[in-house]
């Protein structure tokens, strides 16, 4: 290890500003988190573009070629797997301490890496892994299990997906929450004056469910006619199309931007997030970051996220009228003077600080 820091690869398919889903913001808080602590880290990835490198918010990012996976998707192969050589060479041009991947693809690169080196690997999967999910892209099983066995620590997001591991792989994993960034996600100096619903998450991905949330604002207008639920923009306008979105109150905005995003957070009353197979619920925590309470399913890891009816309300999954009376109770709840300050409290409990001393005091066993 260096002396002026821990020299930390860490390896994503993608990046912000292509894509800017949990992952993305999960490698990015961990990053800041470790340059805050005179660490090392840089950002190994890749793009449709011309290779580059750049130093963005302080960390070095490396962003190969990714060939057109179109051939390979039509085979219904794993996804992101064309730029993995790439990645490949990345790590062996640098001196890095340890690799840390959050794509099973890229953590093939890693323990490749790892044979040549001797150097520890640490992946952290970002999903939950099911049946279902395991056997929905050709080698998916095989190439998972390599990446686990290539590994020296692999981490789940939450109890939910360990348990899982477990039963669907036969593998022990550990638990690190992802966290969240409270100096930018924080109370805002008032909420809407409407009831006001919002859902971060990706409208096109059909896990989210916001098909199935829009119906169920259907119900809520009858009740609450003044209420208006608030979508995140697709970079596709024929993905809104395709869910109809024209519906009255149902408005979409463009929340790329962290800033953005925090103030939709804080001026919401409610943060919806009805989707099934959720590792963990990241948008919720950034919401109550904002004194926000959360709306979601009473599956996977949600329910560890919302914790208690003081901060939230779970609902069944796919249950239109179930979300409806959720949303309603949620908006009453935020009516609660004190549901702020609960949520503010419940949010700091997963800190981006404590996810960044946890990753260091495992960065540390390892190379111990």
């Amino acid at each position: 290890m260096s002396e002026s820091g821990l020299k930390v690869a860490l390896l994503s398919p993608c990046y912000w500003p292509e894509t800017r889903r949990g992952s993305e913001r999960f490698v990015h808080e961990l990053a800041g988190g470790l340059l805050e602590r005179g660490q090392q880290p840089r950002l190994i990835t890749s793009h449709p573009g011309k290779p580059s490198r750049t130093v963005e918010d302080g960390l070095p990012i490396v962003r190969n070629w990714r060939p057109p996976q179109g051939r390979l998707q039509r085979r219904l192969l794993e996804d992101y797997m064309t730029h993995v050589p790439f990645s490949y060479l990345s790590l062996r041009r640098g001196d890095d301490d340890i690799a840390h991947s959050v794509f099973q693809t890229d953590t093939l690169a890693a323990a490749r890496w790892r044979e040549r080196t001797g150097r520890p690997v640490v992946f952290s999967y970002m999903g939950t892994p099911t049946r279902t999910g395991l056997t929905s892209k050709r080698k998916r099983i095989e190439i998972t299990l390599k990446a686990i066995e290539g590994s020296d620590a692999v981490v789940a997001l939450s109890r939910t997906v360990a348990d899982a591991f477990v039963r669907w792989l036969g593998v022990d994993v550990r638990v690190i929450h992802p966290g969240v960034d409270l100096a930018t996600f924080k109370p805002g100096p008032a909420r809407a004056e409407r009831p006001t619903i919002f859902c971060g998450a990706a409208i096109a991905e059909p896990r989210k469910r916001v098909a199935l949330l829009i119906r169920a604002f259907r119900r809520v207008r009858k009740e609450r006619p003044d209420a208006r639920l608030v979508l995140s923009r697709p970079r596709d306008p024929s993905v809104a199309a395709r869910l109809g979105i024209d519906d009255p109150g149902v408005e979409l905005r463009d929340v790329d931007g962290r800033p953005e995003l925090a103030r939709t957070y804080a001026q919401a009353w409610v943060s919806a997030l009805p989707s099934i197979g959720e590792a963990f619920g990241l948008v919720l925590v950034e919401a109550m970051a904002c004194g926000t309470p959360g709306v979601g399913t009473d599956s996977d890891g949600i329910p560890e996220v919302i914790g208690d009816d003081s901060v939230g309300v779970l609902h069944p999954p796919d249950d239109e009228a179930g979300l409806a009376k959720a949303l309603l109770e949620g908006l009453e709840l935020a009516e609660d003077p004190g549901t702020p300050q609960r949520c503010r409290r419940r949010a700091e409990e997963f800190s981006a600080e404590r996810t960044t001393e946890e990753y260091m005091a495992l960065y540390q066993e390892l190379l111990a």
